[in-house]
């Protein structure tokens, strides 16, 4: 596959994948996150240019320092047709027996195929879904940020705080994947009257907005839209689309997302994790 390094080409890359929301989501949030700096230090490959059949986004290979580290290695795909898919995933440029991954998109039969060739590699795979939200403008909060609160970018002194309420983390590989998003990606906290954080969110490597908890005492005061406004106004103004993904069950941060502006969209956000067993 040929990686896109040049910046016109990024950007004819960029013009291409608006046209196709919201299944490029992923995809389109990676590319501009590469074409402006790469703070993730993501590459985009295509299988051809300027006519592709898909679109890879993934960690740079001189990045990779730990084999069972899917948070990190973390992958996105965009494609035109299943054929193309089928040849990405016949090599090794996405899925490989020997490393762990975690693989983004938002087209039907995706998880399916990456579950298939996984499989056949000997690695253990798990399928999460989520369901994706885009905000046309800025996100608008339904409550002024109550008296004792103040708005701060998250501290990597808060990370341990994340880390344990996140579902998927409590471990010492989790611990540094979110710590690389907070120093080097937009985020978001409010600090309660004590400087501890009651509610946040991150911006991961696809442009996403992630990470979002309230603590339980503080849930009901209308924090997410004050902290995601902030961060939804930032990525605003630089062109970036404002979205976010939602596990299908969590009905109470579904309606606080649309009550603030998100609407909710077609089809499936998939993330699959593959480990070596």
């Amino acid at each position: 596959m040929q990686i896109l390094r040049c910046p016109a080409q990024l950007q004819l890359l960029e013009e291409t994948l608006w046209k196709s929301l919201p299944t490029s989501l992923p995809v389109l949030g990676t590319v501009m996150m590469v074409a402006r700096g790469n703070p993730a230090s993501h590459e985009v490959l295509v299988d051809s240019w300027p006519h592709f059949g898909i679109v890879l986004t993934r960690l740079r290979p001189e990045e990779h320092r730990d084999p069972r580290d899917y948070y990190i290695n973390q992958l996105a795909v965009f494609y035109r047709d299943k054929g193309a898919l089928q040849a990405l995933l016949g090599g090794t440029e996405a899925v490989t027996r020997a490393r762990a991954f975690q693989i983004m998109g938002m087209q039907d039969g995706l998880d399916e195929a990456v579950q298939e060739v996984a499989s056949a590699r000997g690695l253990k795979v798990e399928t999460i879904q989520h369901r994706a939200l885009i905000s046309p403008e800025p996100p608008q909060p339904r409550r002024q940020m109550p008296p004792g609160l103040r708005l701060e970018p998250v501290s990597p002194s808060h990370v341990p705080l994340l880390n344990a309420t996140w579902a998927l983390g409590g471990n010492v590989r989790s611990r540094a994947f979110l710590l690389g998003l907070v120093r080097t990606l937009p985020s978001a906290c409010l600090l309660g009257p004590r400087g501890r954080p009651v509610c946040w969110s991150l911006l991961d490597g696809q442009g996403c907005l992630r990470h979002g908890y309230t603590v339980p005492a503080w849930r009901g005061h209308g924090l997410t839209g004050v902290v995601l406004a902030a961060i939804g106004r930032e990525l605003h103004a630089r062109g970036f689309p404002v979205y976010c993904a939602v596990r299908p069950h969590n009905t109470a941060s579904l309606r606080a997302l649309q009550a603030i502006g998100f609407l909710p969209q077609p089809g499936t956000f998939y993330m699959i994790l593959g480990t070596p067993k």
